[in-house]
């Protein structure tokens, strides 16, 4: 597999530097960047060799590589969800874990995977099938967080929540028809994200088998938002309200997939579901 671009590269240096078989750098590039880069290689014991910048442009197939290209052994963070959540317990750490539904562009994944990071995420979690799996393009959009944040393939999603469920996380997820916003939902204690796949939304089965969804308010014209986007929305609000002690039923309860809600009326903002484009 190839890596490239500083982030990625460093970030596999720190995470698993004996994964790197060849380090490769652009003979042109000199700086204080690139120079740091080396001499973290250099403490890893890890060979790397500057060569003519066409042989990156090839071996990154024409993407932007910044002046540094890594052959890499797939060494990414991993976990078994069970042992996960037993560390967490462990720790006395209240988990926060992001479920993907069929999200199949590498582009989405990746940059899921970073906003987890940035958020404190635990681990982000996919179905083995009709999903994207960690290609060299999700790899390369997560900016290094492929490294950190483990990636965990399930064989049966709605089976997982089950799981998650009977450890004592809440499970929610996002539709547009809800009546509960997401500023005004409570998301203390261990809790779990689904976002649902590109175009689509989370399949019903997923849906049905959630604890409570809710909605992110919409002010403008359009009607979702990216699901890397909407990952962001729901981490960085449940960061919030544990960091300010809200949450543990102080705010209104997410309502349940199969009870009927009637449209918010939020300060005017519409609702919307957040797994699409």
């Amino acid at each position: 597999m190839i890596l490239f671009g500083f982030h990625s590269v460093e970030a596999r240096l720190r995470a698993a530097p004996r994964s790197i078989s060849e380090l490769l750098f652009d003979r042109e590039r000199s700086d204080s960047r690139a120079r740091g880069l080396k001499s973290l290689a250099d403490q890893a014991s890890i060979a790397w060799a500057d060569v003519p910048a066409a042989r990156l442009d090839r071996l990154a197939k024409g993407q932007r590589h910044q002046g540094v290209v890594a052959v890499v052994e797939v060494a990414i963070a991993r976990a078994e969800l069970e042992t996960l959540l037993d560390e967490l317990e462990g720790r006395g750490e209240a988990p926060l874990l992001v479920l993907l539904d069929g999200v199949t562009d590498p582009r989405n994944l990746g940059a899921v995977l970073r906003v987890a990071d940035g958020a404190g995420a635990h681990a982000v979690i996919a179905p083995r099938d009709h999903s994207c799996g960690l290609t060299e393009v999700a790899i390369h959009t997560s900016s290094g967080a492929a490294e950190t944040v483990p990636f965990i393939v399930v064989t049966n999603l709605s089976r997982t929540i089950e799981r998650l469920q009977d450890r004592g996380l809440r499970v929610l997820g996002t539709a547009d028809e809800e009546a509960i916003s997401l500023f005004e939902a409570d998301l203390g204690g261990p809790l779990a994200w689904v976002l649902g796949a590109e175009g689509k939304g989370m399949r019903r089965m997923v849906r049905e088998h959630c604890d409570g969804l809710v909605a992110i308010p919409m002010a403008g014209g359009c009607s979702s938002l990216n699901v890397s986007v909407a990952a962001g929305v729901v981490l960085y609000e449940t960061v919030r309200q544990r960091v300010t002690g809200r949450g543990h039923q102080a705010g209104p309860t997410p309502s349940t997939p199969s009870t009927p809600s009637t449209p918010s009326s939020h300060s005017g903002q519409s609702t919307h579901s957040a797994g699409v484009a």
